[in-house]
């Protein structure tokens, strides 16, 4: 007889357990405290206005998620593919070249615009001897101090190593773990041709994935109880067979008091500013440097929603100080020194997650799957042994804890 399995919390990385059990042919039962699933990447409705809580950038290399979404059904023009280009604002411009990895990559750094040779060539020497060194070092340090190892601090440092940084670990280069960064540039930048092309959602986040898993669940006979808030483990596991824990780590000292993993946060700032229908940006992702906003994307040209744009700011800083009308303050005056003739938004909301992502500092320590609690597992995004809390992180700490429920 098929096992009943209980996972709480309906975000990515407890969807992805739920669709692993049912594919495995086991009865899963998910609790989501919330209105609808996706957790920390999810829909939410504020003041009329329905948006993300945060814009999330996926990246070809996320094979786990794409499978799950393919799994249950998602259309393949849920997310908009380009391959690998970063446009700013103030004239640099990266793209990976249409060559076999890594000459893409490579020829890339030596045609980027808004860079000196020497930097360009060094950026090449730099990727080669992280390849040589498997992307991996033996005793971890900041990336800061990694990119001061290797003379990468100039333009390509500001433009390229520390924003792909803050936009993938969400910790800053002066506290973020160099050998996370190094799985990550392995993974995208290192890896096959189609591993860095940027994936854009074109939906919002719980349309993404979590809902179409929900429905799909539900045609498999398992169950998704939304507004339903677990308190009391002891009860759940005399009455399942196992419990995946899918939560954030902050909402473990519930469930688990004893045991809950002690994180440091880090926050996204997201400030959606709404203009003219006839606004719009050269590139769907536009990068600022010199700013509070770090990326600017255009969801006219991902959602449909004219006019509409995303002001990102990732990680700690100053900003955390300012109130919202402040931030969207500042965020539409940085927009307008560089989308000249911009006028006043029509509105603008500011979403503030403050602990969006644990901090992914040095040697930091990752929980393990099993917890002291016979039968009671975790997935999260913070629970992935080397990658940064990001969605493929969830999902894939998601298949882990189904399969070891399953052993």
């Amino acid at each position: 007889m098929a096992r009943r399995i209980a996972v709480v919390g309906a975000g990515y990385a407890g969807m992805a357990a739920a669709v692993t059990l049912a594919l495995r042919g086991e009865r899963a039962v998910v609790f989501e405290s919330g209105p609808l699933p996706g957790g920390r990447a999810r829909r939410v409705t504020t003041q009329g206005h329905t948006l993300d809580n945060g814009q999330h950038i996926l990246v070809g290399a996320y094979a786990t998620l794409f499978s799950l979404m393919r799994t249950v059904g998602v259309p393949s023009d849920a997310v908009l593919r380009l391959p690998l280009e970063l446009r700013y604002a103030d004239g640099f411009h990266f793209r990976s070249l249409f060559l076999p990895a890594p000459f893409g990559l490579l020829g890339g750094l030596l045609l980027a615009r808004g860079l000196p040779w020497r930097e360009r060539t060094g950026a090449v020497r730099f990727m080669l001897a992280m390849r040589r060194a498997g992307f991996r070092l033996a005793g971890d340090c900041s990336v800061n101090a990694l990119l001061a190892r290797h003379g990468q601090c100039g333009r390509i440092g500001h433009y390229l190593w520390k924003p792909l940084c803050v936009s993938a670990l969400n910790t800053l280069p002066e506290s973020a773990s160099a050998n996370v960064f190094l799985a990550v540039l392995r993974d995208t930048l290192a890896g096959e041709a189609e591993a860095s092309d940027l994936i854009l959602p074109r939906v919002d986040l719980s349309r993404l994935f979590p809902e179409p898993a929900m429905a799909w669940l539900r045609t498999k006979g398992a169950e998704v109880r939304c507004d339903e808030t677990v308190r009391d483990l002891a009860a759940l596991r005399a009455e399942f067979d196992a419990v995946i824990l899918a939560v954030g780590p902050h909402q473990l000292k519930v469930l688990l008091p004893d045991a809950a993993p002690a994180f440091d946060y880090q926050p996204i700032v997201t400030c959606y500013l709404q203009y003219g229908a006839k606004t719009r940006l050269p590139f769907p992702m536009l990068g600022l440097a010199d700013g509070l906003v770090q990326w600017v994307f255009d969801r006219g040209r991902l959602t449909g929603e004219k006019g509409l744009l995303a002001a990102i700011i990732s990680a700690q800083g100053d900003h955390q100080q300012l109130t919202h009308e402040e931030l969207a303050a500042t965020c539409h005056r940085e927009l307008a020194a560089v989308l000249h003739g911009l006028a006043a938004p029509q509105w603008s909301r500011v979403i503030a997650e403050k602990r969006a992502t644990i901090a992914v500092t040095p040697g930091l320590k990752r929980p393990a799957i099993d917890t002291h609690i016979p039968r009671v597992f975790l997935a999260g995004d913070y629970a992935d042994p080397e990658y940064p809390p990001t969605l493929e992180a969830a999902a894939r700490s998601g298949v882990r804890a189904a399969e070891r429920a399953l052993q």
